[in-house]
């Protein structure tokens, strides 16, 4: 173990010895094992978007077994989907990289303004398969969310029991919150902290904006004096908004875009004291080998 994971680890002293030894197995697993950082590969996007928008770009990611190749290939800390995937993983992959198992999903066949996503697989499905860790989306913003934080906190202290990591997916989405709003800087804090107060161990968001929606909030930074306008300020309020700092956070990839702006992103994260990306469309969507050069150039930016 090196100095920096037992440092992460002892944030977590109050979980039990399987969670503290599965956020280990993350933290210490792929290219950036010991350091501190993360690197995961999602492949959600197939019911949370469609297969047809999400595998046609690299058309071989319709085979299950793509994504894992790619997560060992790449040397990721963990590779996180729903059900059906993460089965057909520990099946042809077994103990080979952590597994974090997706256990509720929302798809798009029907507009939601106020999302609440479905529960498609529970806490033992991801014992039987021997995941580090179970993964949940919430969508602060939505005339759902109470109903949502309840099942999620039940959904936790189930995970918590059987010694599994917990990783929410914080997506602020409502009819309150504008589009703009989803990723302002002052939504994306909240979101962080609505994720950490649950109790999640790993927490993911989107990169914010610096858009700030709401008026009090404008009103807080602007008096505070803090930065806004670099990315790198940005992720630092999120980070320390998460408990200033003592719980993981890390930032979602987004849509495909060019290796030049995934990096400088990626740059900014790192340089704001994020702990690492979830790096899904921007990596499987690409050629294996050219998906593997940019997320070990994703990965040297994290160990510099």
């Amino acid at each position: 173990m090196t100095d920096r994971v037992r440092e992460i680890l002892s944030w977590y002293g109050h979980r039990n010895a399987g969670v503290r030894t599965n956020l280990y197995r993350m933290l210490m697993h792929g290219r950036l094992g010991g350091t501190g950082k993360l690197v995961i590969l999602p492949v959600d996007q197939g019911f949370e978007h469609g297969p047809l928008r999400t595998y046609l770009p690299n058309e071989p990611t319709f085979d299950p077994d793509y994504h894992p190749e790619l997560a060992l290939a790449a040397g990721t800390n963990a590779y996180a989907a729903p059900l059906g995937f993460i089965e057909e993983a520990a099946n042809r992959f077994t103990g080979q990289v952590p597994l974090i198992l997706k256990a509720n999903n929302h798809d798009v066949l029907h507009k939601d303004t106020d999302p609440i996503p479905a529960r498609t697989a529970s806490v033992q499905d991801a014992v039987e398969l021997g995941c580090a860790g179970v993964g949940f989306t919430i969508y602060p913003g939505s005339l759902e969310r109470e109903e949502m934080y309840e099942q999620v906190r039940e959904y936790i202290e189930e995970a918590h029991d059987a010694g599994l990591a917990a990783v929410i997916w914080s997506y602020p989405r409502g009819e309150d919150i504008s589009k703009q709003g989803e990723t302002a800087v002052d939504i994306s804090c909240y979101a962080a902290q609505i994720a950490a107060q649950l109790g999640a161990d790993i927490i993911k968001v989107k990169p914010p904006t610096d858009f700030v929606e709401q008026d009090a909030n404008k009103k807080a930074i602007e008096e505070s004096g803090a930065g806004i306008s670099t990315l790198a300020a940005r992720i630092n309020l999120v980070v320390k908004s998460a408990f200033n700092g003592r719980r993981i956070v890390i930032f979602s990839g987004g849509g495909k875009g060019t290796d030049e702006s995934v990096l400088e992103a990626i740059q900014g994260i790192h340089s704001g004291g994020g702990f690492g990306s979830i790096i899904g469309r921007n990596s499987f969507q690409r050629p294996k080998d050219d998906a593997v050069k940019l997320l070990h150039k994703i990965m040297d930016i994290y160990a510099s």
